[in-house]
């Protein structure tokens, strides 16, 4: 019995252990340069930068490992929309009254707006595939 709780305890130390160097591997992980394309929303012009397209606007936080995962993805869906058809970025950080207005409740939280009203939502990390069939529901 006592060489169970030895194994069991010899593992529930091995996990934490990979735990924390998971954590820090993803803390110093860089933050990916946004796409020249992608809109950087503040409270003073959203408003402005959302009405009359279809905006995918990521709701994100520097210090948030998933945020930072979906950074290239969302460079890639920048990089194949055009016209009326954007990406945005609000920093939750900056921008907390944006974040509550829109009941963001955890990030990464994606906000598909058309014509500034919000028409759908999606939470966690999400490939370019299933986010761009999304934005073409909407076209």
């Amino acid at each position: 019995m006592e060489i169970v709780f030895m194994v069991i305890g010899g593992v529930l130390i091995g996990i934490v252990v990979l735990m924390f160097i998971a954590k820090a591997k993803l803390k110093n992980m860089p933050l990916a340069e946004d796409h020249k394309n992608i809109l950087t929303l503040t409270d003073k012009n959203f408003q402005q930068l959302t009405k009359n397209k279809i905006v995918l606007v990521d709701f994100w936080a520097s210090w948030c490992a998933p945020c930072r995962m979906m950074a290239p993805v969302l460079n890639d869906v920048a990089n194949e929309l055009s016209g009326n058809y954007q990406v945005g970025k609000v920093n939750i950080e900056e921008f907390h009254s944006l974040a509550q207005k829109h009941q963001v409740r955890s990030i990464p939280t994606l906000i598909l707006f058309k014509n500034g009203v919000e028409v759908n939502r999606f939470v966690g990390i999400k490939p370019k595939e299933y986010l761009l069939k999304q934005i073409q529901n909407y076209r």
